[in-house]
């Protein structure tokens, strides 16, 4: 039987409290983090998501998020900085660099492909992804980049999305000053 090795992620819904006390991540020298507020489709902030390259050279994508509905929803860094209501379809499709969708892709994941969120019964979570493949040339680069939470779970399969459905919350992402 060949070795497997498995890479995992661990994510934690926390309570308000222990958000406040945790502490940011440090940015790879001279770097700026790149900020979007995530708004709903009626204008609602549903909160952030912070990326920042690292000296690892992987980037840290933080959510910081509260309002959603719960369960199981898709996140994804999606390929162009325009958040147009209703259906925020003007993001367009994943961040995909020369990926395929999903971990189970044997030419994948995209570099915007992120775990799925689980959003507890409070509606407010914070998440941490250390993500490789994606840079800060790729989030800001000439026509921006997005982060799109969905409305149902990714299956890490389904091309090219992951089957996540509706697009509930949109944000663009800008430089931090």
């Amino acid at each position: 039987m060949p070795f497997r090795t498995a890479a995992a992620l661990v994510l934690l819904a926390l309570p308000a409290a222990a958000q406040e006390t945790a502490a940011p991540a440090a940015p790879a020298e001279g770097e700026a983090p790149m900020i979007a507020e995530i708004k709903t489709a009626e204008g609602e902030s549903r909160g952030t998501a912070t990326a920042v390259a690292t000296p690892s050279g992987m980037m840290l994508v933080t959510l910081e998020l509260e309002g959603l509905p719960p369960g199981i929803h898709g996140a994804h860094i999606h390929q162009t900085g325009e958040c147009t209501p209703p259906d925020f379809e003007s993001a367009g499709g994943h961040l995909a660099g020369d990926k395929d969708h999903g971990v189970m892709a044997a030419n994948g994941p995209h570099p915007g492909d992120l775990p799925n969120i689980h959003v507890p019964d409070s509606g407010t979570l914070m998440v941490e992804y250390f993500v490789s493949g994606l840079s800060k040339e790729m989030v800001a680069d000439e026509d921006g980049s997005a982060i799109i939470i969905h409305e149902q779970p990714d299956d890490y399969v389904g091309q090219p999305s992951g089957h996540a459905g509706g697009r509930i919350g949109c944000g663009t992402f800008a430089e931090a000053s």
